[in-house]
């Protein structure tokens, strides 16, 4: 197998990396632009592999990601390259639109011309796997029933609008041209390597220094837990195993309000530094983000049922791992806080 990654030097890109060189014999090329959040030294272990190149480019050049399907003649696409901070498409939704939706369509032309012109090459068929969000399908109410795949779009923010564009390009080059595709819409994830901008590494940096830590509005949004690892064992099956035209919506069942994923952490961090203990002292309320959906939750059925998924962690096993993994990283994000983010608070722009 030779994949084709776009934006593997990310949070869930790079432990898809990790994992394919770690447990397969296949061949990576990571297609990464490299901006503010892309964590090179996620694959470091990987770096010095034969069976592994990065190539540092931008999803949108069309001369670039052609070059690359005639030089690597990839069985398959993993496409992860995207703008994905909701709060930073509040404050700049343009760079949205030009990674995710213009991007999309850059790499589906590059993939069909090449695709086209080599039916049945290497033995077996093209796929184009496209990553998307559950964020697409806008916001529940309490007592809704979770996300399936086909929940209408009702995308609330430029993030998951310009998200939800890209689906439908996917969709309709499968259906339109024929090109092999299967698209997967997934629940937050955590764990390590994450960005120091996402909730949870905000919450664990700021009870660890002693800061406060800001919860928008009264806490009470619900999203549904998915652990890294666990989401990349699930894209590689959908890889493989997953049927053409084919959705699949992975989630962790792990349904929690913000506030009670915050209380989690302070408990935890009381735990491993209770001179500083209560932790949840810290707990400021701050002014919600505008557009801010309420719940979100995932129906993995289709992906349990039909290719035999299941997370391994619980979100209890894998907050208690993402904890003890951003205490044991301090260099990392103490890196990233005095350079590319010292921890602002984006996305007030209403």
């Amino acid at each position: 197998m030779r994949l084709l990654v776009t934006g593997g030097a990310g949070f869930i890109g790079s432990a898809v990396i990790r994992q394919v060189i770690r447990e397969t014999d296949w061949q990576v090329i990571n297609l990464d632009k490299l901006t503010y959040a892309a964590t090179p030294e996620a694959l470091e272990d990987c770096a010095h592999d034969p069976r592994y190149r990065l190539v540092e480019g931008d999803i949108c050049d069309r001369a670039l990601v052609a070059g690359l399907f005639e030089e690597h003649a990839p069985d398959a696409v993993m496409h992860l390259a995207a703008e994905s901070h909701v709060d930073r498409s509040i404050d700049g939704p343009a760079a949205f639109l030009q990674t995710n939706v213009t991007g999309t369509f850059t790499l589906l032309e590059a993939a069909r011309d090449w695709w086209a012109g080599r039916p049945g090459f290497s033995g077996g068929e093209f796929r184009f796997h496209h990553i998307s969000t559950d964020e697409v399908y806008g916001s529940l109410d309490p007592h809704d029933p979770a996300f399936t795949e086909t929940t209408p779009y009702a995308p609330n923010s430029p993030y998951s609008a310009s998200k939800a564009a890209s689906d439908h390009l996917v969709r309709a080059w499968g259906e339109t041209y024929g090109l092999p595709v299967v698209t997967t819409n997934c629940s937050n994830n955590y764990g390590p390597w994450q960005f120091p901008e996402k909730m949870i590494p905000v919450m664990v940096i700021a009870a660890h220094e002693g800061l406060e830590m800001p919860v928008y509005g009264a806490g009470e949004n619900v999203r549904d837990w998915l652990h890294v690892e666990d989401h990349a064992r699930a894209l590689r099956l959908v890889l493989e195993k997953g049927a053409p035209s084919q959705v699949y919506n992975i989630g962790g069942d792990a349904e929690r309000r913000n506030i009670d994923v915050v209380r989690q952490v302070c408990a935890a961090l009381d735990q491993r530094r209770p001179g500083n203990a209560p932790h949840d002292r810290l707990i400021r309320f701050v002014e919600d983000r505008p557009g801010h959906d309420r719940r979100y939750a995932m129906d993995s059925g289709r992906v349990r049922g039909e290719l035999g998924w299941t997370p391994r962690e619980s979100f209890e096993s894998g907050l208690e791992a993402t904890i003890d993994w951003y205490l044991a990283n301090q260099e990392w994000w103490r890196a990233i806080r005095a350079g590319r983010y010292d921890g602002q608070r984006l996305g007030l722009r209403g």
